[in-house]
């Protein structure tokens, strides 16, 4: 009993140090309406998924945010080999991969027909 007490306890010290992590390394998550989460956590194998929701779901930077938490963490948090990343959406760790969904702008309600287009090039 006590090497599974001894075991939780390691693993939730190693959460702590993941979450603070996150916190103080990507602040901008949390500041552009963004969250990061531990999903899943193994310790012995040194995987770790982090799971980023709210506005970073069909957010066009998070594929770079999610290559530096996954760069950054194995760096400094040394039990941790391999980090599994997602935003929640069907095309996984690519962000927008797939076109599943578009970042909304704000102010733009969009009638349908060219809602998604965006701007016209210039040429």
């Amino acid at each position: 009993m006590s090497t599974e007490s001894a075991d939780t306890d390691a693993d939730e010290e190693l959460r702590e140090r993941i979450s603070n992590f996150l916190r103080r390394n990507f602040p901008q998550i949390q500041m552009h309406g963004g969250s990061a989460a531990i999903q899943n956590l193994d310790r012995e194998a040194g995987e770790v998924t982090v799971m980023l929701g709210g506005a970073c779901s069909g957010c066009g930077i998070s594929p770079m945010t999610i290559q530096a938490i996954k760069s950054r963490m194995t760096q400094e948090i040394p039990e941790i080999d391999t980090v599994h990343a997602d935003t929640g959406m069907d095309g996984g760790s690519e962000g927008m991969a797939g076109g599943q969904m578009s970042p909304s702008f704000p102010g733009h309600e969009g009638d349908g027909d060219d809602a998604d287009e965006g701007p016209e090039a210039p040429f």
